[in-house]
Protein backbone atom coordinates (compact mmCIF):
# COMPACT_ATOMS: atom_id res chain seq x y z
CA UNK A 1 0.00 0.00 0.00
CA UNK A 2 1.19 3.36 -1.25
CA UNK A 3 1.99 5.55 2.10
CA UNK A 4 -0.31 8.40 2.84
CA UNK A 5 0.42 11.07 5.50
CA UNK A 6 -3.25 11.03 6.57
CA UNK A 7 -6.29 8.58 6.01
CA UNK A 8 -8.83 10.13 7.95
CA UNK A 9 -12.62 9.73 6.13
CA UNK A 10 -10.88 7.90 2.98
CA UNK A 11 -12.55 5.06 1.23
CA UNK A 12 -10.17 1.85 0.97
CA UNK A 13 -11.99 -0.88 -1.01
CA UNK A 14 -10.60 -4.27 -1.09
CA UNK A 15 -7.09 -4.16 -0.33
CA UNK A 16 -5.25 -6.67 1.82
CA UNK A 17 -4.14 -5.00 4.61
CA UNK A 18 -2.96 -8.13 6.64
CA UNK A 19 0.91 -7.48 6.02
CA UNK A 20 0.79 -3.69 6.23
CA UNK A 21 1.41 -1.84 9.48
CA UNK A 22 -0.56 1.23 8.50
CA UNK A 23 0.30 4.12 11.49
CA UNK A 24 -1.10 7.44 9.79
CA UNK A 25 -4.87 8.69 10.99
CA UNK A 26 -8.06 6.37 10.23
CA UNK A 27 -10.58 8.66 11.48
CA UNK A 28 -13.68 8.27 10.31
CA UNK A 29 -12.14 5.95 7.12
CA UNK A 30 -14.34 3.90 5.51
CA UNK A 31 -12.86 0.19 5.00
CA UNK A 32 -14.91 -2.06 2.29
CA UNK A 33 -13.72 -5.51 1.97
CA UNK A 34 -10.56 -5.18 3.50
CA UNK A 35 -8.75 -7.85 4.91
CA UNK A 36 -6.96 -6.86 7.79
CA UNK A 37 -3.95 -7.77 10.62
CA UNK A 38 -5.36 -7.51 14.32
CA UNK A 39 -3.30 -5.01 15.03
CA UNK A 40 -4.50 -3.13 11.82
CA UNK A 41 -8.32 -3.61 13.13
CA UNK A 42 -7.93 -2.71 16.77
CA UNK A 43 -6.26 0.70 15.53
CA UNK A 44 -8.77 1.33 12.95
CA UNK A 45 -11.51 0.52 15.34
CA UNK A 46 -9.74 2.77 18.11
CA UNK A 47 -9.71 5.50 15.36
CA UNK A 48 -13.33 5.17 15.06
CA UNK A 49 -13.41 3.59 11.11
CA UNK A 50 -16.06 2.08 9.60
CA UNK A 51 -15.33 -1.70 8.56
CA UNK A 52 -17.54 -3.86 6.40
CA UNK A 53 -15.64 -7.08 6.21
CA UNK A 54 -15.18 -9.49 3.29
CA UNK A 55 -18.12 -11.20 2.87
CA UNK A 56 -17.91 -15.01 2.57
CA UNK A 57 -19.42 -17.79 -0.10
CA UNK A 58 -20.84 -14.89 -2.82
CA UNK A 59 -20.73 -15.56 -6.59
CA UNK A 60 -20.00 -11.76 -6.82
CA UNK A 61 -18.25 -8.87 -5.61
CA UNK A 62 -19.58 -6.70 -3.39
CA UNK A 63 -17.37 -3.53 -3.04
CA UNK A 64 -16.68 -3.93 -7.14
CA UNK A 65 -14.61 -0.86 -8.42
CA UNK A 66 -15.59 -1.12 -12.16
CA UNK A 67 -18.72 -2.10 -14.93
CA UNK A 68 -18.71 -5.47 -15.95
CA UNK A 69 -17.83 -6.51 -19.27
CA UNK A 70 -19.64 -9.10 -21.56
CA UNK A 71 -16.28 -11.62 -20.82
CA UNK A 72 -16.49 -11.15 -17.36
CA UNK A 73 -20.54 -11.85 -16.73
CA UNK A 74 -20.25 -14.98 -20.07
CA UNK A 75 -16.46 -16.60 -18.79
CA UNK A 76 -16.48 -19.97 -19.14
CA UNK A 77 -19.41 -20.15 -21.91
CA UNK A 78 -18.70 -22.33 -24.96
CA UNK A 79 -20.32 -21.44 -28.18
CA UNK A 80 -20.03 -25.22 -29.42
CA UNK A 81 -22.13 -25.98 -25.91
CA UNK A 82 -25.27 -23.83 -25.48
CA UNK A 83 -25.60 -25.85 -22.03
CA UNK A 84 -22.48 -24.11 -20.48
CA UNK A 85 -23.96 -20.84 -20.53
CA UNK A 86 -25.47 -21.64 -16.77
CA UNK A 87 -21.95 -22.34 -15.37
CA UNK A 88 -21.60 -18.69 -15.93
CA UNK A 89 -20.76 -15.85 -13.53
CA UNK A 90 -24.34 -14.15 -14.81
CA UNK A 91 -26.32 -17.80 -14.46
CA UNK A 92 -24.78 -18.80 -11.26
CA UNK A 93 -25.60 -15.15 -9.93
CA UNK A 94 -28.84 -15.26 -10.88
CA UNK A 95 -29.54 -18.48 -9.52
CA UNK A 96 -28.02 -16.96 -6.52
CA UNK A 97 -30.44 -14.02 -6.06
CA UNK A 98 -33.42 -15.99 -6.77
CA UNK A 99 -32.71 -18.37 -3.73
CA UNK A 100 -32.83 -15.35 -1.58
CA UNK A 101 -36.24 -14.42 -2.65
CA UNK A 102 -37.72 -11.40 -2.74
CA UNK A 103 -37.53 -10.61 0.49
CA UNK A 104 -33.96 -11.82 1.34
CA UNK A 105 -32.71 -12.07 4.92
CA UNK A 106 -30.51 -9.40 6.51
CA UNK A 107 -27.24 -10.00 5.03
CA UNK A 108 -28.03 -10.86 1.79
CA UNK A 109 -30.31 -7.65 1.04
CA UNK A 110 -27.13 -5.38 2.60
CA UNK A 111 -24.79 -7.42 0.54
CA UNK A 112 -26.75 -6.82 -2.91
CA UNK A 113 -27.57 -3.14 -1.98
CA UNK A 114 -24.11 -2.35 -1.31
CA UNK A 115 -22.95 -4.26 -4.65
CA UNK A 116 -25.68 -1.87 -6.62
CA UNK A 117 -24.33 1.55 -4.80
CA UNK A 118 -20.90 0.08 -5.95
CA UNK A 119 -22.50 -0.26 -9.18
CA UNK A 120 -23.51 3.17 -9.85
CA UNK A 121 -20.56 4.56 -8.14
CA UNK A 122 -18.37 2.62 -11.37
CA UNK A 123 -20.93 3.55 -13.95
CA UNK A 124 -20.70 7.68 -12.54
CA UNK A 125 -16.89 7.23 -12.94
CA UNK A 126 -17.18 5.22 -16.45
CA UNK A 127 -19.85 8.90 -18.28
CA UNK A 128 -18.42 11.82 -19.78
CA UNK A 129 -20.47 14.03 -21.33
CA UNK A 130 -24.23 13.76 -22.39
CA UNK A 131 -24.92 10.00 -22.81
CA UNK A 132 -28.02 9.24 -24.88
CA UNK A 133 -30.00 6.52 -23.96
CA UNK A 134 -32.81 4.35 -26.11
CA UNK A 135 -35.54 2.29 -24.93
CA UNK A 136 -37.90 -0.15 -26.03
CA UNK A 137 -39.05 -3.98 -26.59
CA UNK A 138 -37.14 -6.79 -25.29
CA UNK A 139 -39.06 -9.28 -27.21
CA UNK A 140 -38.05 -7.41 -30.40
CA UNK A 141 -36.00 -10.61 -32.27
CA UNK A 142 -33.49 -10.63 -34.27
CA UNK A 143 -34.17 -10.47 -38.40
CA UNK A 144 -37.07 -8.39 -38.25
CA UNK A 145 -37.60 -5.32 -39.39
CA UNK A 146 -38.15 -3.79 -36.57
CA UNK A 147 -34.28 -5.32 -35.09
CA UNK A 148 -33.01 -3.68 -38.23
CA UNK A 149 -35.07 -0.36 -37.80
CA UNK A 150 -33.10 0.11 -34.19
CA UNK A 151 -29.65 -1.37 -35.49
CA UNK A 152 -30.25 1.44 -37.58
CA UNK A 153 -30.78 4.17 -34.95
CA UNK A 154 -27.93 2.95 -33.34
CA UNK A 155 -25.63 3.48 -36.67
CA UNK A 156 -27.04 7.06 -36.68
CA UNK A 157 -26.53 7.67 -33.17
CA UNK A 158 -22.62 5.92 -32.93
CA UNK A 159 -21.88 8.57 -36.64
CA UNK A 160 -23.14 11.76 -34.52
CA UNK A 161 -20.54 10.71 -31.44
CA UNK A 162 -22.37 10.20 -28.84
CA UNK A 163 -22.45 7.42 -25.97
CA UNK A 164 -25.12 5.08 -26.04
CA UNK A 165 -27.27 3.00 -23.14
CA UNK A 166 -29.89 0.89 -22.96
CA UNK A 167 -31.04 -1.77 -20.61
CA UNK A 168 -28.86 -3.99 -21.79
CA UNK A 169 -30.95 -6.92 -22.55
CA UNK A 170 -32.55 -8.56 -25.80
CA UNK A 171 -34.64 -6.91 -28.56
CA UNK A 172 -34.26 -3.21 -29.56
CA UNK A 173 -31.50 -3.02 -26.34
CA UNK A 174 -29.21 -5.50 -27.98
CA UNK A 175 -30.01 -3.76 -32.05
CA UNK A 176 -28.99 -0.47 -30.91
CA UNK A 177 -25.14 -0.78 -29.64
CA UNK A 178 -24.73 -3.02 -32.48
CA UNK A 179 -25.38 -0.80 -34.95
CA UNK A 180 -23.69 2.11 -32.73
CA UNK A 181 -20.31 -0.71 -32.88
CA UNK A 182 -20.80 -2.20 -36.48
CA UNK A 183 -22.95 0.24 -38.60
CA UNK A 184 -26.20 -0.59 -39.99
CA UNK A 185 -25.07 -1.87 -43.76
CA UNK A 186 -23.43 -5.22 -42.03
CA UNK A 187 -25.32 -7.86 -44.00
CA UNK A 188 -22.99 -11.01 -43.01
CA UNK A 189 -23.73 -9.64 -39.16
CA UNK A 190 -27.64 -9.31 -38.56
CA UNK A 191 -28.05 -12.78 -41.10
CA UNK A 192 -26.16 -14.99 -38.06
CA UNK A 193 -27.86 -13.60 -35.63
CA UNK A 194 -31.25 -13.93 -37.59
CA UNK A 195 -30.60 -17.71 -36.74
CA UNK A 196 -31.06 -17.32 -33.17
CA UNK A 197 -33.76 -14.89 -33.43
CA UNK A 198 -35.10 -15.15 -29.52
CA UNK A 199 -34.58 -17.37 -26.82
CA UNK A 200 -37.03 -19.43 -24.17
CA UNK A 201 -36.85 -19.57 -20.56
CA UNK A 202 -34.10 -22.28 -20.53
CA UNK A 203 -30.61 -21.77 -20.14
CA UNK A 204 -29.31 -23.96 -22.95
CA UNK A 205 -31.95 -21.69 -25.28
CA UNK A 206 -30.19 -19.03 -23.98
CA UNK A 207 -27.23 -20.38 -24.80
CA UNK A 208 -28.13 -21.00 -28.06
CA UNK A 209 -28.56 -17.14 -28.57
CA UNK A 210 -25.32 -15.90 -26.96
CA UNK A 211 -23.32 -18.36 -29.45
CA UNK A 212 -24.97 -16.50 -32.51
CA UNK A 213 -23.22 -12.93 -31.80
CA UNK A 214 -20.69 -12.58 -33.77
CA UNK A 215 -17.30 -10.74 -33.34
CA UNK A 216 -17.70 -6.75 -33.86
CA UNK A 217 -15.44 -4.01 -33.18
CA UNK A 218 -14.91 -2.19 -30.00
CA UNK A 219 -14.34 1.74 -29.42
CA UNK A 220 -10.99 2.48 -27.71
CA UNK A 221 -13.09 4.42 -25.08
CA UNK A 222 -16.63 2.01 -24.08
CA UNK A 223 -19.55 3.96 -26.23
CA UNK A 224 -22.09 1.18 -25.33
CA UNK A 225 -23.26 0.67 -21.83
CA UNK A 226 -25.88 -1.78 -20.68
CA UNK A 227 -27.84 -1.23 -17.92
CA UNK A 228 -29.46 -4.79 -17.43
CA UNK A 229 -30.80 -6.73 -14.17
CA UNK A 230 -30.98 -10.01 -12.38
CA UNK A 231 -34.29 -9.74 -11.44
CA UNK A 232 -35.28 -10.54 -15.58
CA UNK A 233 -33.00 -13.63 -14.97
CA UNK A 234 -34.60 -15.33 -17.81
CA UNK A 235 -33.15 -12.10 -19.90
CA UNK A 236 -29.55 -12.09 -19.80
CA UNK A 237 -27.61 -9.01 -20.98
CA UNK A 238 -26.62 -8.43 -24.51
CA UNK A 239 -23.36 -9.23 -26.10
CA UNK A 240 -23.92 -5.87 -28.13
CA UNK A 241 -22.90 -3.46 -25.15
CA UNK A 242 -19.59 -3.19 -24.31
CA UNK A 243 -19.96 -2.36 -20.81
CA UNK A 244 -22.61 -3.56 -18.31
CA UNK A 245 -23.96 -1.81 -14.81
CA UNK A 246 -25.52 -4.62 -13.84
CA UNK A 247 -27.88 -4.58 -10.95
CA UNK A 248 -29.68 -6.69 -8.37
CA UNK A 249 -32.72 -4.29 -7.51
CA UNK A 250 -34.49 -3.64 -10.49
CA UNK A 251 -36.17 0.09 -9.24
CA UNK A 252 -32.70 1.14 -8.63
CA UNK A 253 -31.73 0.41 -12.02
CA UNK A 254 -34.39 1.79 -13.95
CA UNK A 255 -34.58 4.74 -12.10
CA UNK A 256 -30.36 5.06 -12.31
CA UNK A 257 -30.88 4.45 -16.77
CA UNK A 258 -33.55 7.40 -16.60
CA UNK A 259 -31.03 9.36 -14.67
CA UNK A 260 -27.98 9.66 -16.21
CA UNK A 261 -29.10 9.54 -19.80
CA UNK A 262 -28.70 13.21 -19.80
CA UNK A 263 -28.66 13.80 -23.44
CA UNK A 264 -32.33 13.12 -23.81
CA UNK A 265 -33.84 9.21 -24.24
CA UNK A 266 -35.55 8.01 -27.33
CA UNK A 267 -38.01 5.90 -27.13
CA UNK A 268 -38.83 2.75 -30.02
CA UNK A 269 -41.75 1.28 -29.55
CA UNK A 270 -42.46 -1.67 -26.53
CA UNK A 271 -45.14 -2.43 -24.15
CA UNK A 272 -45.75 -2.12 -20.06
CA UNK A 273 -41.97 -1.59 -18.90
CA UNK A 274 -41.30 0.76 -21.84
CA UNK A 275 -44.38 3.16 -21.22
CA UNK A 276 -43.39 3.00 -17.54
CA UNK A 277 -39.99 4.40 -18.20
CA UNK A 278 -41.95 7.07 -20.55
CA UNK A 279 -43.59 8.47 -17.95
CA UNK A 280 -41.32 8.14 -14.77
CA UNK A 281 -38.63 10.26 -17.43
CA UNK A 282 -41.32 12.55 -18.24
CA UNK A 283 -41.69 13.21 -14.12
CA UNK A 284 -38.06 14.10 -14.12
CA UNK A 285 -38.29 16.43 -16.73
CA UNK A 286 -41.70 17.85 -15.49
CA UNK A 287 -40.63 19.01 -12.05
CA UNK A 288 -36.83 19.21 -12.85
CA UNK A 289 -35.81 16.88 -10.07
CA UNK A 290 -32.34 15.62 -11.81
CA UNK A 291 -31.69 18.53 -13.55
CA UNK A 292 -32.76 20.72 -17.06
CA UNK A 293 -35.91 18.63 -19.18
CA UNK A 294 -33.82 16.55 -21.92
CA UNK A 295 -35.28 15.29 -25.24
CA UNK A 296 -37.74 12.56 -24.80
CA UNK A 297 -38.02 11.39 -28.79
CA UNK A 298 -41.13 8.77 -29.49
CA UNK A 299 -39.65 7.12 -32.49
CA UNK A 300 -43.23 5.61 -34.91
CA UNK A 301 -45.62 8.43 -35.01
CA UNK A 302 -48.51 5.98 -35.67
CA UNK A 303 -47.41 3.40 -32.28
CA UNK A 304 -46.80 6.39 -30.13
CA UNK A 305 -50.06 8.29 -31.31
CA UNK A 306 -52.69 5.69 -31.98
CA UNK A 307 -51.69 2.09 -30.65
CA UNK A 308 -49.71 3.41 -27.88
CA UNK A 309 -50.89 6.92 -27.52
CA UNK A 310 -48.39 8.14 -24.61
CA UNK A 311 -47.15 11.05 -26.75
CA UNK A 312 -50.07 12.89 -27.15
CA UNK A 313 -50.41 12.86 -23.06
CA UNK A 314 -46.90 13.89 -22.60
CA UNK A 315 -47.28 16.68 -24.88
CA UNK A 316 -50.35 17.99 -23.52
CA UNK A 317 -49.15 17.87 -19.78
CA UNK A 318 -46.05 19.19 -21.27
CA UNK A 319 -47.38 21.71 -22.36
CA UNK A 320 -46.08 25.75 -21.19
CA UNK A 321 -42.96 23.96 -19.61
CA UNK A 322 -39.47 24.36 -20.87
CA UNK A 323 -39.85 20.12 -21.37
CA UNK A 324 -42.16 20.48 -24.69
CA UNK A 325 -39.58 22.30 -26.62
CA UNK A 326 -38.06 18.88 -26.16
CA UNK A 327 -40.86 16.82 -27.03
CA UNK A 328 -40.73 14.91 -30.75
CA UNK A 329 -43.09 12.41 -31.86
CA UNK A 330 -41.21 11.20 -35.95
CA UNK A 331 -40.59 8.21 -37.84
CA UNK A 332 -37.68 9.73 -38.96
CA UNK A 333 -34.17 9.23 -37.21
CA UNK A 334 -32.50 11.94 -38.80
CA UNK A 335 -34.66 14.08 -37.53
CA UNK A 336 -34.48 12.42 -33.91
CA UNK A 337 -30.70 12.71 -34.02
CA UNK A 338 -30.66 16.26 -35.18
CA UNK A 339 -32.84 17.24 -31.75
CA UNK A 340 -30.63 15.26 -29.90
CA UNK A 341 -27.49 16.82 -31.37
CA UNK A 342 -29.46 20.48 -30.72
CA UNK A 343 -29.93 20.11 -27.02
CA UNK A 344 -25.89 19.00 -26.64
CA UNK A 345 -24.92 22.29 -28.26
Amino acid sequence: MRAEPDLRKAVIIGLDLSREDVRVPLDGALLLGCTLSETMQRRAEAAGALIFPVVPDLPYEVYRTKLYTPAELFAGFDPADPRSYSDTPDAVIYRHSRRQGHQPDPLHALTERLHDHSITEALDETLSGQPVAVMGGHALARGTDGYRNAVELGAALGRAGFTVLTGGGPGAMEAVPLGVRCGAADRDVLDQLAKAPSFGHDEESIGRWLAAFPQVPSFEVPRTIGIPTWFYGHEPPNPACELHAKYFANSVREEGLLTVATGGIVYTPGKAGTVQEVFQDFTQNYYGSVGPAAPMIFLGRAFWTDEVPAAPLVQKLAAGREAEQWILVTDDIDEAVELLLKYAG
